[in-house]
């Protein structure tokens, strides 16, 4: 707000009422930029109209057991780390009888082969056989082709 000079004689002043748009313009001006740069983020996909299949089956919305095989040899359920022996009931006590979940099998690529394979065959051996060995896809454009 400004003061007018608008001296009555006895040397009053009158302040200004007038709104002073120009900040106010400026702050919707960037609020209109940020909405049309965040506006087309928004809208991740295109609207499709699936089709009907008759045979296909629903995917299982339950997540997956990981089950990690350190470069240690040390291995871990989830984020606790257990003992092979009682690997299996732990499995079963999460999966509460469910044996149609993918139990995803993470080993280090340092870690000793037997390991990750003891740990495969007493899944296996206790009638868990979907089984996923997770690898990292990063390398795998730059992998060297397989020798004959």
């Amino acid at each position: 707000m400004g003061m007018q000079s608008n001296n009555n004689g006895n040397g009053l002043f009158r302040p200004q009422a007038d709104i002073n748009v120009t900040p106010l313009v400026d702050v919707m001006l960037v609020l209109l930029i940020i909405f049309m740069i965040t506006a087309p983020l928004l809208a991740a996909g295109v609207k499709v109209n699936l089709p009907q299949a008759k045979v296909a089956q629903p995917l299982d919305q339950n997540e997956p057991i990981m089950v990690s095989v350190g470069k240690d040899g040390k291995l871990s359920l989830g984020a606790d780390e257990v003992e092979i022996d009682k690997l299996p009931d732990l499995i079963k006590a999460r999966n509460g009888g469910d044996a149609s979940r993918v139990i995803q099998l993470r080993g280090d690529k340092e870690a000793p082969y037997g390991a990750v394979v003891a740990v495969m065959d007493t899944l296996v051996g206790n009638g868990m056989a979907r089984i996923a060995i997770v690898t990292d896809g990063k390398g795998a454009a730059n992998a060297p082709a397989p020798t004959k």
